[in-house]
């Protein structure tokens, strides 16, 4: 086992999957491979991360370079049709033989080899660990939100619970009319304090489109006195919305109004009502 981890340190894989080994060493290795699962499992890695690098960093050449490289090679196909087809033999001279050149040493070829295989294990792990700090930011602003919106729900909780123990406050159920039977709208009232709230967590009205938003008003000595305007959407149902200021009111009503309020309600689109 130690040979076999041996032998797929030692390069030779990379260089088989390359193409730059000799075919003896490319015989070599596919009877190592046909021997030993871990080998040929090894050289499928190989193959897949090298394919995977070549993909990620492929560039696609300018066509200037496209067409110097054809003419290159319509050039070389012409010279070929010069070259002789049998290669002449080597004269000797004064019965010496010329020896072939000592082959290089092979030792930076695998060097090269074992380098590059460093390097795209280490961009597959770069990418591994990208990935996963991507993970863990989602994660973050994820509860992030989820922590604001507790924190939303906690003191709207509390300033709810802080108004309806206030002996000061009244509270004033305003139900549905007969534009909107199912409507319920909820109205803290202290005429100490002159203070009015209303509830927009029990609020049961429909969302409000962009042209119009809803109008509070306080019957005050039988005539209706405007305390703002507010919106009923999903994005901001929880919370106490305070109001304009009365300190004496007989009832309270909510109609539909263009957008930004009227002077007069209008009586048509009256949806909720509620007496003292």
């Amino acid at each position: 086992m130690e040979d076999i981890k041996a032998y797929i340190e030692s390069g030779i894989l990379e260089l088989y999957v390359l193409g730059d080994v000799t075919p003896s060493e490319k015989l070599q290795v596919e009877e190592m491979a046909s021997k030993h699962a871990v080998i040929k499992a090894e050289l499928h890695e190989i193959e897949r991360s090298m394919e995977l690098f070549a993909a990620d960093n492929a560039i696609e050449p300018s066509a200037q370079l496209r067409d110097r490289v054809l003419n290159s090679l319509l050039t070389n196909f012409s010279d070929d049709n010069n070259f002789p087809t049998k290669h002449p033999k080597p004269v000797v001279k004064d019965n010496v033989i010329a020896m072939p050149a000592q082959k290089a040493n092979g030792f930076y070829k695998y060097a090269f080899a074992a380098c590059f295989a460093l390097l795209i294990a280490s961009v597959a792990t770069l990418f591994s660990v990208y990935n996963k700090l991507q993970d863990a930011n989602t994660q973050l602003v994820a509860l992030n939100s989820s922590n604001q919106k507790f924190s939303k729900t906690v003191n709207f909780m509390d300033r709810q619970l802080n108004i309806y123990r206030d002996t000061s406050f009244k509270v004033i159920k305003l139900k549905g009319t007969a534009n909107l039977p199912k409507g319920l709208a909820l109205v803290a009232f202290s005429p100490a304090k002159k203070k009015v709230v209303i509830d927009l967590a029990d609020l049961n009205m429909p969302v409000n489109d962009k042209d119009h938003q809803y109008q509070l008003w306080a019957l005050v000595g039988g005539k209706p006195v405007s305390l703002g305007v507010f919106d009923k959407d999903n994005t901001d149902s929880t919370m106490m919305k305070e109001m304009g200021s009365v300190n004496v009111a007989q009832a309270f009503a909510v109609t539909r109004e263009p957008r930004g309020g009227s002077i007069n309600p209008t009586m048509s689109q009256l949806m909720v009502i509620g007496t003292l």
